[in-house]
């Protein structure tokens, strides 16, 4: 009797374990399919040419990622397009690239996504004094020595596709492939005419070229034509001063245009990589410069490539909702945990709430199914007594009774069997009225 009255039925303990168990398995085998794996603690991201503004902010990124634990590595390149064609490249090691805002455009098959606009990227062209007549149109250049750039660079494109909208090419124009800091000695001694230079006020080819003696910048009459004409370009009004106010560097207000550099990465880079690259983009271009005002980059990017879905949410929302309370990784292996939880609730709760109904329903189905033998063998009796005699009938009961004695009952549902019990008797007493010994 003891062995049948025991705290807990086990065999239908695991009865309704097992497929829980299993349920729960399957729970966080669906939940691993969309965790990705821990961010890796290294970044790879193409930037320029030596001493160029690309390698400049990829400094200053390194530094940003560093504080999160994060090695960011910078590969340099000739310009834009070379860093595209890396990134479009499976074989080349490489998370972000910058490029020029129009220098690329998107190709069946990509995979890459935009994580938004940096900084305004104006088109300077500077001249030697009394080399170039007039100096406010690039028409203005024919039949010059125009240094337009590396090829492979954003300022090569540039300069070719503004030369090209004037009937400028190299049938009529000595173009110099070239971009590197010797063009301000070359500008100064004569051996090129002009220079075209894509970049910040802070790249160091910029700067040297507006503080050199003899040289001028071309204010640009058609700068609002050539926006018009070209959508990835903007009007810029460089100030009076705005440079140097002691030296009044430029002398006047200057027209440009200017694209704008664009982060872009592949569609598979981690998340938490996007989040941080992000990050590091609104410390090092959210401060007031010479052509935008504070909190103006980085934007959201109406260039050809998509805008990546964590972008999306950064520019809506700012930082995710764990990381601005907890340190990156930290909130990294709390978001993963999350994740990982709440499928698993999802199963729990229903577990948690049915399976203690569907154990106690398991072990009152045993003694359900004697209930059904006794009523209906107490039917029999009151309908056709006469069919068997006295012993006969109060052996199928004892059967019944034997039946209900070896039912293993947990403790809990004890008061059930002796109820059957009792019932049993009822029935007992029922064969003795209606049969003759």
């Amino acid at each position: 009797m003891a062995e049948r009255m025991r705290l807990v039925s086990w065999r239908d303990v695991f009865f309704v374990a097992l497929p829980s168990l299993l349920l729960v398995i399957l729970a966080f085998w669906l939940a691993a399919q969309f965790i990705k794996p821990a961010p890796p603690t290294r970044v790879l991201l193409g930037t320029g040419s030596e001493g160029g503004a690309y390698q400049r902010f990829g400094a200053l990124y390194t530094d940003v990622l560093a504080r999160y634990g994060i090695r960011l590595e910078t590969q340099a390149s000739a310009g834009s397009l070379e860093n595209l064609q890396r990134l479009r490249d499976p074989a080349v090691t490489l998370d972000a690239v910058f490029i020029q805002g129009g220098a690329a455009r998107p190709q069946a098959g990509d995979r890459l996504v935009s994580l938004g606009d940096l900084y305004y990227e104006p088109l300077w062209v500077f001249y030697r004094q009394g080399a170039v007549r007039g100096g406010e149109r690039i028409l203005d250049l024919r039949g010059r020595r125009v240094a337009i750039g590396e090829p492979g660079s954003g300022t090569h494109y540039l300069a070719q596709e503004l030369l090209a909208a004037n009937g400028l090419d190299a049938s009529n124009t000595h173009l110099v492939e070239a971009g590197d800091f010797g063009l301000v000695d070359q500008l100064q001694k004569g051996e090129v005419d002009a220079v075209v230079v894509v970049g910040p006020t802070q790249s160091a080819l910029v700067w040297a070229l507006l503080y050199a003696p003899g040289v001028r910048l071309m204010d640009m009459v058609h700068a609002e034509a050539y926006a018009r004409r070209f959508p990835y370009l903007t009007p810029l009004v460089l100030p009076r001063g705005a440079i140097d106010l002691g030296r009044e560097i430029p002398a006047r207000d200057i027209h440009l245009v200017a694209t704008t550099a664009t982060l872009l990465a592949r569609e598979d880079t981690h998340p938490a990589l996007i989040w941080l690259l992000l990050q590091a983009a609104h410390e090092v271009h959210g401060e007031p410069g010479v052509f935008q005002k504070p909190g103006e980059f980085p934007r959201v990017s109406h260039g050809d490539f998509p805008l990546a879905l964590e972008a999306e949410r950064y520019y809506r929302s700012g930082k995710p909702f764990l990381q601005r309370y907890l340190p990156f990784w930290a909130a990294i292996w709390v978001d993963r945990l999350v994740l990982l939880l709440v499928p698993l609730l999802a199963v729990l709760y229903p577990l948690f709430r049915f399976a203690p109904s569907f154990y106690g329903w398991r072990v009152r189905s045993r003694i359900y199914r004697r209930y059904g033998e006794l009523k209906f063998l107490e039917s029999e009796v009151e309908e056709n007594p006469s069919q068997h005699g006295r012993e006969e009938w109060l052996q199928k009961l004892e059967q019944i009774e034997c039946d209900a004695n070896h039912i293993r009952t947990p403790l809990a549902f004890a008061d059930m069997l002796y109820t059957l019990r009792q019932h049993i008797g009822l029935v007992r007493e029922t064969i003795l009225k209606h049969t003759a010994e």
